[in-house]
């Protein structure tokens, strides 16, 4: 496990280790986990652009408020957007694109509490959250990460790492796979999406972590019989069982800038603070690999995971996975591969 104390250490190392006025784009920051990384990489960044990504502008006030009395000389822009749809993902990235040349860090974790509805692009609306429309933001910005100058280019998908199930390769919008077995699905298809992108730009790292149980406001739109289970859970045992939302935002960051995580193409200290850790163990099982599958305390996935994703990496998943989203974006946009 690596500690808070090691976590909080190595970020407060941001503003004399990292170079002043790194980008970074937050998608589904107005609430929860995205909204406390936002504001802890408000706290260490020196004279940062950070750009997110929303439904709702009250809470975007809120936030833009709190950031701007955190950090006075960093700017922070709030973009509204419904990213359930591929269209509106298209929008966004191609207004970032027109006032940006690079970004550093990109942070994913929008969601949704919805479970069996579908979005109008005819996509399940769940995994167009969580799987579709998050390698959507990857693919239309990559470029702004391969190209960039700066040595600290990094995706941290906050949903499941380490959580990975078997994958229905007929069904991967999982709109008939078995309740209980859509997390594992869905995760896992995050996972292998990932490498698939890594594989075109080795420059980057990709962080595929699970933050734990932490109490944020979508808990309480959950709905139905797992809605109310997860509810009493946290209720009953949160004391014990949650992360604290500010530390899972500490955790967030650490996990977007530590040298810990370097990508595939690049040496330990290279892309990120070095702060005596070491570097950790890829998806692949190998060291430094540049796509990591995590949990909550920062550490990377053991045997049983790295083993399951062999075995559908050996099955051609890898390129199955890809070959369908590309299908899907170029169904929806008409660019399968980004704008």
């Amino acid at each position: 496990m690596v500690s808070l104390p090691a976590v909080l250490r190595s970020n407060s190392l941001i503003p004399s280790t990292l170079p002043p006025k790194l980008i970074a784009l937050f998608v589904g920051a107005t609430s929860g986990i995205g909204e406390a990384t936002l504001l802890a990489f408000a706290k260490h960044a020196v004279k940062p652009r950070a750009y997110f990504v929303g439904r709702s502008q009250t809470a975007a006030d809120r936030i833009l408020a709190e950031c701007r009395s955190i950090n006075p000389v960093g700017e922070f822009i709030f973009i509204k957007a419904d990213v359930s749809l591929m269209r509106n993902v298209d929008v966004v990235c191609k207004d970032i694109k027109a006032k940006e040349k690079m970004i550093n860090v990109m942070v994913l974790s929008a969601g949704v509490p919805s479970m069996d509805r579908m979005t109008s692009e005819n996509l399940h609306l769940l995994v167009a959250v969580q799987y579709y429309s998050r390698l959507r933001f990857i693919v239309n910005l990559l470029p702004l990460f391969r190209y960039s100058p700066s040595p600290l280019r990094r995706v941290v998908y906050v949903a499941g790492g380490g959580r990975e199930g078997p994958v229905d390769a007929t069904d991967f919008q999982a709109l008939r796979v078995p309740l209980l077995q859509i997390r594992g699905h869905i995760i896992s298809l995050a996972t292998l999406g990932l490498e698939a992108i890594a594989k075109m730009a080795p420059e980057v790292t990709f962080v595929h972590d699970y933050p734990g149980t932490v109490k944020t406001p979508l808990l309480n739109h959950m709905v139905g019989v797992s809605g109310f289970l997860i509810r009493t859970y946290v209720t009953l045992l949160g004391r014990w069982v949650c992360v604290p939302i500010e530390e899972s935002g500490e955790r967030q960051l650490y996990m977007a800038t530590s040298a810990r995580y370097p990508p595939a193409r690049g040496a330990k200290g290279e892309a990120g603070i070095e702060e005596g850790a070491e570097v950790a163990v890829g998806s692949t099982g190998e060291v430094g690999s540049g796509v990591y599958s995590v949990g909550w305390d920062c550490e990377s996935s053991g045997p049983p995971v790295v083993e399951l994703l062999a075995g559908m990496r050996e099955k051609g998943l890898v390129e199955e996975v890809w070959k369908h989203t590309e299908g899907e974006f170029e169904r929806i946009t008409g660019a399968g591969k980004g704008i």
